[in-house]
């Protein structure tokens, strides 16, 4: 029985065609029983926070209403962040 299992599992389109094996071999199998399992439901409790949302979406809105200048847009010491001079 080791051998057939053995190569059952070294095949992978077999265990595509014997979907009912597969499940019996797992629940049949000592390692897999030792592992240590947990269940994690992510979407049946969302735990995000949505405190400050209102501020975030105001302070968002806000930075997209603002009109920039084309000073604004310019580096501070008048050169490219590769060292490139900018002319006016």
């Amino acid at each position: 029985m080791q051998t057939t299992t053995q190569a059952f599992a070294a095949n992978p389109f077999a265990m595509l065609l014997d979907p009912e094996r597969v499940v019996h071999e797992v629940a049949a199998s000592e390692r897999l029983s030792r592992l240590r399992s947990r269940v994690y439901r992510p979407l049946d409790k969302p735990l995000i926070a949505h405190v400050g949302a209102a501020d975030q979406a105001a302070f968002d809105e806000e930075v997209d209403a603002a009109e920039l200048s084309d000073a604004d847009l310019l580096p501070l010491d008048d050169e490219s962040a590769d060292g490139v001079t900018l002319s006016a």
